[in-house]
């Protein structure tokens, strides 16, 4: 009882600044965080997309990476960042704006207000990928955060659970065809639920000071499995066609081509990853924090769809009946 008192007050003067809330896994991080009790405010551009934090508990300020004068207000009373916040495809700044100078300016603003710990999310095997654009920044500065003296832990990210109900799941439930390219190797996804959980117990570990362990599950997925278990929890059969590596390669330079159209390019490079990644060697996720399968992921996904459409066939078959007395 003595432990979890002073635990529960080591938690409660901890104040963090969560960047990247409204992503997909920056909101369960920011969820999870109140859970337990944490302080929490997150910068954000857009309040009122990002009002569902302030819902939950949160205290939303503004800030924006692509303007670094926008930071140092934002620190104020902050001891811990956490910043899950990347580029987005759709982003009218490139990566190099956003996730280089913006992060660098976010970093000096944490070494004068004296940040304790930061927290930032790079990709497992960084470094074997270096020709990558995004995944070279994160790199990057992962070796600023090691020569900064500010208490660090960079997680190697590999996919989440979220990303494959578009890649796999709704094309194979509405019969879509599924681009694949060829040799790609497994990829060993994570619920953001689960990962959350570990970012946020990780806070309260020594051992994770100053470290770069990766957040994976526990099983390697390569696309046509991921796609196989899709087809039998949704009953349905799916259409899978290949890419040719030339259309593939053509695809890239037209889009690094056009200015606008550079952060689709950059996502498109990551395939290239997976070539890489045979030799990886991944440290398994905090064991103490059980993690929930892909099959579980995606039974509770496909029986909760399958529930609702039948719901809605029966709706429409009622309606469509009609009775003379």
């Amino acid at each position: 009882m003595k432990l979890w008192f002073i635990h529960s007050n080591l938690e409660l003067q901890m104040s963090l600044l969560i960047i990247g809330g409204t992503g997909t896994l920056g909101r369960q991080i920011v969820k999870c965080a109140l859970d337990d009790g944490y302080k929490v405010k997150c910068m954000v551009r857009n309040l009122r997309r990002s009002a569902f934090l302030k819902d939950w508990g949160a205290e939303l300020v503004y800030g924006d990476l692509s303007s670094p004068q926008t930071i140092p207000s934002s620190l104020k009373g902050v001891s811990v960042i956490i910043d899950a916040s990347t580029v987005r495809p759709t982003d009218d700044n490139n990566a190099e704006k956003i996730d280089w100078k913006g992060k660098l300016a976010l970093l000096e603003a944490a070494k004068l207000a004296k940040i304790k710990r930061f927290v930032f999310f790079s990709f497992a095997g960084a470094s074997q990928n270096s020709n990558i654009p995004l995944i070279n920044l994160k790199y990057k500065l992962t070796e600023k955060l090691k020569e900064s003296n500010i208490n660090y832990t960079v997680f190697q990210c590999s996919g989440f659970y979220q990303g494959l109900i578009n890649q796999y799941a709704i094309p194979t439930l509405e019969k879509q065809t599924i681009w694949l390219l060829g040799n790609i190797s497994p990829t060993r996804y994570i619920d953001t639920q689960d990962a959350a959980k570990v970012v946020i117990k990780s806070l309260m570990i020594k051992d994770f000071e100053n470290t770069t362990p990766t957040l994976v599950g526990n099983k390697a997925w390569t696309p046509e499995e991921v796609i196989n278990l899709c087809e039998r929890l949704s009953g349905q059969q799916a259409k899978i066609s290949y890419i040719p590596s030339v259309f593939f390669t053509v695809l890239k330079v037209i889009f690094r081509s056009l200015e606008f159209t550079w952060n689709i390019a950059d996502r498109l490079q990551f395939s290239e990853i997976s070539r890489n990644q045979k030799t990886l060697k991944v440290n398994p996720t905090d064991s103490t924090v059980e993690l929930l399968t892909l099959e579980q992921y995606l039974q509770e996904y496909f029986s909760r769809i399958l529930r609702k459409l039948k719901e809605t066939n029966y709706q429409q078959t009622q309606q469509n009946d009609i009775s003379f007395l």
